[in-house]
């Protein structure tokens, strides 16, 4: 199972390379929600979101004969980017397979870092064997996006950052897809604070890490239709599900519209551009706020890459939000 020493071992490869991004607070969302509340702004970390501190962790991690085959990921897009940028920045080539309804955003900016893209339908389509019969015809490594323990020891390096920065928190909601920052944060903050609750959260229609969590099993389920692009997973991990099984007290669920006015609030109040995914916390945290009124609580917001377009679509209503 993952372990702290990964997570240490990590934040030592990607420091002065990861962006070490600001806790930002709120006064009106504290006396909206009745907590003290700390937001880790994972959308200002390179390539707008978390994923970086995973993709990078693992590449670096490769030895340099490894690294000269070349690397193979899957993503919606955050990840795809990551492991294109992190390919880049060591001189390796990268070959992403990503859906064909993968946001124009991000499939621009995976091939703007040099990337070769591969494109699948999901909901027809194994990204997971493309990947695996790409790997096998190219000799590459695969770097999956969330069921690695490098990838899951780089994200824990963003819940080392937050809580090395605010103190000890009675809580932390990490937004959950398969599970990679959820339970590398899972590991750093409960070595830094034993006592901390750790919670995912994750769109109502795509709650397969709430049952999996609840039936003691990995609980499969449909491509969700969902806003969250970035949380469009079918199944938790099975390394992360070890981790969160042992250390996460629960998963949130959030109705996209709640989402929607998360990144509201966050545009208007404070500034800052969130994509659905990257919102999810702090969602779930307004959606659920009396069980966590008067406690010190830290959230992840994990990405901010939405286009201009989409985001004043689903801002305006123009987008239909069920």
């Amino acid at each position: 199972m993952l372990q702290i020493d990964d997570v240490l071992a990590a934040a030592g490869r990607l420091e002065g390379v990861a962006h070490r991004t600001p806790v930002l607070t709120s006064r009106t969302l504290d006396e909206a929600l009745g907590a003290s509340v700390f937001l880790k702004a994972e959308n200002f970390q390179r390539m707008g979101a978390f994923k970086f501190r995973g993709g990078y962790n693992a590449v670096n991690s490769l030895t340099e004969a490894e690294r000269a085959r070349g690397v193979v990921a899957f993503s919606s897009g955050n990840h795809a980017q990551a492991v294109a940028l992190a390919a880049r920045l060591h001189g390796c080539r990268a070959t992403i397979v990503m859906p064909t309804d993968a946001p124009a955003l991000k499939l621009a900016a995976t091939r703007g870092y040099g990337a070769e893209v591969v494109l699948y339908d999901r909901y027809k389509e194994d990204r997971a064997a493309i990947a695996t019969r790409l790997v096998q015809e190219q000799g590459a490594h695969l770097i999956p996006p969330f069921d690695d323990l490098r990838v899951m020891a780089g994200q824990g390096t963003a819940a080392l950052e937050l809580l090395q920065d605010t103190g000890p928190l009675d809580a932390l909601i990490v937004c959950a897809g398969g599970g990679g920052l959820l339970s590398g944060c899972a590991v750093a903050a409960k070595h830094l604070a034993p006592g901390i609750r750790v919670y995912g959260a994750e769109p109502e229609r795509g709650d397969d890490m709430r049952q999996s969590l609840r039936a003691g099993r990995i609980v499969s389920i449909d491509v969700p239709r969902t806003i969250c692009d970035g949380q469009q997973t079918q199944a938790v991990g099975r390394h992360t599900f070890e981790v969160i099984q042992a250390l996460v007290s629960d998963v949130l669920t959030v109705p996209d519209p709640v989402v929607v006015e998360a990144m509201r609030f966050a545009f208007e109040r404070m500034k800052v551009v969130l994509e659905p995914s990257g919102a999810c916390a702090l969602a779930a945290l307004m959606h659920h706020r009396d069980q966590f009124r008067g406690q010190r609580v830290g959230l992840t917001l994990s990405g901010g890459n939405i286009g201009a377009d989409r985001f004043v679509a689903l801002l305006s209503g123009a987008e239909r939000v069920d």
